[in-house]
């Protein structure tokens, strides 16, 4: 095996990166994307959504899930519609085709997650998901889209600059 630093950090990302290779294998053939999986997952379970809240739940930004739900929209697997209580937001369910596919494809889905967890036993499965969702939970601050990223030097001279100037007053 490859060295990995055996801290949080890098082992989530390595970890990231197998369940997104997993998965995109598993759905090799079905032309989609893993973050396209994970919508129609979500619009089966939770389906008129809005976009705001897909978004959240993906934790990517909202441009993002309008192009992904356009490129699904177009093979019309998903159906957006205005809201009959606020006409700025798009409610998102799945076709009926949406919702064969998904179908289908959820024992794909069920078997990759089983493969990314294989080295473990089923009780340490559940508790390593457990484990995941209290650390997300206790940081969900930090779960938005674009966190962690450094801002471009003329943000962070802004900033100083306006930081400079408010303790000036």
């Amino acid at each position: 095996m490859t060295p990995v630093q055996v801290t949080p950090s890098a082992l989530a990302r390595r970890f990231h990166q197998i369940c997104v290779a997993v998965v995109t294998e598993a759905l090799e053939g079905e032309d989609l994307t893993p973050l396209q999986y994970a919508i129609l997952a979500y619009l089966y379970v939770a389906p008129d959504i809005d976009q705001n809240g897909l978004a959240a739940r993906l934790g990517i930004d909202t441009a993002s899930t309008s192009q992904l739900v356009d490129q699904l929209e177009r093979r019309r697997i998903v159906r957006r519609r205005v809201s009959s209580e606020d006409r700025r937001v798009r409610l998102l369910r799945l076709t009926p085709a949406g919702t064969r596919l998904r179908e289908r494809l959820h024992p794909i889905g069920r078997a990759a997650e089983v493969r990314i967890l294989g080295a473990l036993e089923p009780a340490e499965r559940q508790h390593l998901v457990e484990l995941l969702l209290r650390v997300l939970q206790a940081n969900e601050a930090y779960a938005r889209p674009g966190a962690g990223r450094r801002k471009p030097v003329r943000a962070r001279k802004t900033e100083a600059r306006k930081g400079k100037e408010s303790g000036d007053a």
